[in-house]
């Protein structure tokens, strides 16, 4: 499957809660299967997996240590998940300004 830096591909990845756990975990600094399998309630083919598509999301990203993958976050999909919510949150201030404006109308009209 190729790569792709999507809001849905991002979304459908953090939506399960192994893979948000992977990536907390990433979060506070790059790792190996085994140390991340650590403390999961799954196997470590399972969070090898789990980790397949948050690279594919393009959330992590892998290199070689010897015989050992060190996985750590990747800003590409970082970004693209930062910019998705940015603009969301354009639409939802700009929703809210209209509302507040309309409600402050109102009460000067009453």
């Amino acid at each position: 499957m190729a790569n792709r830096c999507s809001a849905a591909a991002i979304l459908h990845a953090l939506g399960d809660p192994t893979r948000q756990a992977l990536f907390e975990k990433l979060a506070a600094g790059p790792a190996s299967v085994g140390l991340l399998a650590k403390d999961l309630p799954v196997t470590r083919s399972a969070v090898s997996q789990h980790l397949r598509v948050l690279k594919e999301a393009q959330l992590v990203s892998d290199s070689a240590d010897g015989t050992r993958r060190i996985y750590r976050i990747d800003p590409r999909g970082v970004g693209a998940m930062r910019d998705w919510l940015d603009e969301h949150w354009k639409t939802a201030m700009a929703a809210f300004q209209a509302f507040a404006d309309a409600e402050f109308e109102e009460g000067d009209n009453a």
